[in-house]
């Protein structure tokens, strides 16, 4: 594969693409990265080629926004998506990546148009223990599948109405974690073997230019215009996710 020409055409802007969201910037369209790569290759090892390379963003995101972060959603978050993850790994011989997109894509759908036509209740911008959790533990199982865990991640946050910088932080210290610990099922799934790491290297180099560039436009971005790009890549994201598992 890494002969491949077409391995790279769709690689690299996989890549780009998730470390720009990982910057910071319309997060929920990293969600697409596992589709782009799945052009070339199964979405399973399109998936184990991108964790490492996400772990490595992960440290660069949480080294940029340090100290700007969401800490009560954190102590909300984190406890369901450890359950999450679990699930995710007791399940991987169940579910299938079309029963994951089929999931996040239809909330991803109906929470960013609810967003984008300004249907949210105001009492959604209050923390909820028990929905963080549900939309916790959703983060961590669909992260674990395939990578999809920004959009219920966001349906949670989102209504917040954090600043920009704050929610950018957030999302990537709750990451950082949820990534790191996928490190240890992956690995005894078999799914972190000597070529798929090979292949992580060759796109690595690409990760520091991706958050960059994501951490730049959050500089740059005014609230209102940023958490609509957020609500209109959850529409796109829902979409792609249905066609993809439907059609």
């Amino acid at each position: 594969m890494l002969s491949d020409p077409l391995f790279y055409l769709l690689s690299i802007p996989a890549v780009m693409l998730y470390g720009i969201a990982k910057g910071g910037f319309a997060g929920p369209a990293a969600v697409l990265a596992v589709p782009l790569m799945s052009l070339v290759m199964s979405p399973t090892l399109a998936a184990a080629i991108l964790l490492p390379i996400l772990v490595f963003m992960d440290a660069l995101v949480v080294r940029t926004y340090w100290g700007q972060f969401d800490k009560t959603a954190l102590w909300i978050l984190l406890p369901g998506a450890m359950v999450g993850i679990m699930l995710g790994y007791l399940m991987a011989d169940v579910m299938n990546d079309n029963h994951m997109r089929i999931i996040v894509g239809a909330l991803a759908l109906v929470f960013g148009l609810q967003n984008l036509l300004q249907l949210s209740s105001a009492s959604s911008a209050d923390h909820n223990r028990v929905v963080g959790s549900v939309f916790g533990a959703i983060a961590g199982f669909t992260s674990f599948s395939i990578h999809a865990g920004g959009p219920p991640f966001t349906m949670y946050l989102l209504p917040k109405r954090l600043d920009p910088l704050i929610f950018a932080g957030t999302a990537g210290l709750f990451f950082a974690v949820v990534n790191f610990v996928k490190l240890f099922p992956y690995y005894t799934l078999g799914q972190l073997g000597f070529e798929n790491l090979a292949l992580s290297l060759v796109l690595m180099p690409l990760a520091p230019l991706g958050v960059k560039i994501g951490h730049w436009l959050v500089q740059r971005s005014d609230p209102e215009f940023y958490y609509r790009v957020i609500s209109f890549f959850l529409v796109i994201v829902g979409v792609r996710l249905l066609w993809a598992a439907l059609g």
